[in-house]
């Protein structure tokens, strides 16, 4: 009770620090995904990631707009004059002929100064319009990098929420057993008693016993680790949970699931972008050899005498003008970042290729646990069915002498395994199905509960984007984009990406129902 008590508390202080409405108790799966939707730290901490990466477009289109500054400056001077006997030649023969006596002398004054400057970029070459394209197929990366996140939180909730029913039901089974071997062992201690068995039936009795004892403190501890499990995903301990509800979307065969994960698979898309931001830093790494041009303006004032400030509105000046600044030689730099940048596209297009072959083998990996659980759950009903009836009969036909107190014990604990197995296999199946989904990119909140109140990442981009906009804005990037060096696909020859063959192969090879 104590563990528990501390468990409910650290709850009720993830629901404070959360300030969001939770339900006090999750008796459902679905409330438990709402909950864990809310409040999960990691997905909390991949929001606020994406919402600092959303200030990545502001920084971008930044280079739109004008920059503005003031400078002021103060200055202050000293000098002194030294004294003594100075000699002149009074009559210019070269020789002195007046000597006098010149006293010491100092001088100090301040100046000061103040000035307004404006810089406006006209045109960089592409380098600000690239930039925004970067930035924008980064911002999107993240989005799918948020699905990610989304997907793996939400099926660890499912197997959270599998694995305490799974081990309350394996608990359930061990109490059962341990009662049914207790009344076996007094039945045994009976009838030893009166000569119908030996000392060796009971003593197996009791060593059934003992070993049941193990394994309900075994299913106990495990339930525990469960549910602690489901306590630190959800964000507060289970109570008495609901039957698994069947889940959506799930595919009608591996093709069907294949072609949807290569399409929505969010590690899949997010490499894509991640591939088209690289595509655009090498054309803006190009534009670094481009021309640029610029118009600027300065208005300002200055004095000999800070302490008379109004000279400085009788000594202002304001000039304006435009500048176009070429490139002719960097000593290299230019040339290394495009090739720098060339280089990381290919990264790009090689995890790109990485991403798709890991979906690949994470579909028939999921998809081949399902149909393996599911043939374990089918075999385990017919088995627990099977086991049902052979240990009533083994019971029966013990009472009348043609069956052994061993025979009973050991189709007592072949009934029990099956039952595990069985339990096992439920959760197994949910659990694969799951994996499935995540793969296929179909196990967000909304794929799975459509009340959900579903994050939009796209609200605050939206919000956050025009932070700071100008009405040339947008004709500044028109402009910038004139000229500009073209957005070249990465090397296709380096790594294509899955061709129809390879995935033939794969698809003959996956398991089939």
């Amino acid at each position: 009770m104590l563990k528990r008590s501390r468990a409910l508390a650290s709850v009720a202080v993830i629901a404070i620090l959360s300030g969001m409405g939770a339900p006090a108790w999750a008796e459902t799966l679905k409330e438990a995904l709402a909950l864990a939707y809310q409040t999960n730290p990691s997905l909390l901490a991949q929001r606020a990631s994406q919402r600092a990466l959303d200030e990545s477009i502001v920084q971008a289109r930044a280079g739109l707009r004008p920059q503005l500054d003031v400078t002021a400056s103060a200055g202050y001077s000293w000098s002194e004059t030294a004294g003594g006997l100075r000699e002149f030649d009074t009559n210019n023969d070269g020789i002195p002929d007046t000597t006098i006596n010149v006293p010491a002398s100092n001088s100090d004054g301040t100046t000061g100064g103040v000035s307004l400057g404006l810089s406006q970029t006209i045109w960089s070459g592409g380098r600000i319009g690239h930039g925004i394209s970067a930035a924008e197929a980064n911002i999107l990366a993240g989005r799918e990098n948020l699905r990610d996140i989304e997907q793996t939180v939400l099926a660890s909730v499912i197997q959270a929420y599998a694995d305490v029913i799974r081990d309350s039901e394996i608990l359930r089974i061990r109490q059962s057993n341990l009662g049914v071997l207790g009344r076996q062992r007094d039945e045994s201690s009976a009838r030893f008693e009166v000569g119908e068995i030996t000392r060796t039936d009971v003593a197996q009795s009791e060593a059934r016993l003992a070993q049941s004892e193990a394994d309900l403190a075994n299913a106990q501890a495990q339930l525990s680790v469960s549910r602690a499990v489901y306590a630190a995903v959800v964000g507060q301990a289970p109570g008495d949970l609901a039957p698994m509800p069947v889940l959506p979307n799930l595919p009608v065969d591996f093709d069907s699931a294949l072609d949807v994960a290569l399409t929505d698979n969010p590690g899949i898309r997010a490499a894509g972008y991640n591939l088209q931001a690289a595509e655009a830093n090498v054309a803006a790494a190009k534009a670094e050899y481009m021309p640029s041009a610029r118009l600027t303006a300065s208005y300002g004032g200055s004095t000999n005498d800070i302490g008379s400030p109004g000279d400085i509105a009788d000594n202002t000046s304001f000039t304006a003008g435009a500048s176009i600044s070429v490139p002719l030689f960097t000593g290299g730099l230019n040339s290394s970042r495009v090739a720098q940048a060339h280089e990381r596209a290919n990264i790009a297009q090689i995890n790109l290729e990485g991403e798709r072959r890991n979906t690949l083998q994470s579909v028939s990996s999921a998809y081949a646990q399902s149909l393996s659980a599911r043939s374990t759950l089918t075999a385990g009903q017919e088995a627990v069915r099977a086991a049902t009836v052979a240990a009533e009969g083994v019971r029966q036909e013990a009472q009348v002498g043609l069956r052994t107190t061993l025979d009973v014990l050991n189709q007592e604990l072949e009934l029990r395994n099956a039952e595990v197995t069985l339990a096992s296999a439920r959760r197994n199946e949910y659990v694969a199905q799951a994996n499935l989904l995540a793969a296929m990119g179909r196990l967000e909140g909304q794929d799975l509960d459509a009340s959900i109140a579903v994050y939009d990442p796209a609200a605050n981009y939206n919000r956050v984007r025009n932070r700071g906009a100008l009405p040339w804005d947008g004709v500044i990037e028109a402009i910038d984009r004139i000229a500009a060096p073209p957005v070249v696909p990465a090397n296709d020859a380096v790594d294509a990406p899955i061709d129809s063959q390879l995935k033939s192969e794969i698809v003959q090879t996956a398991p089939r129902d």
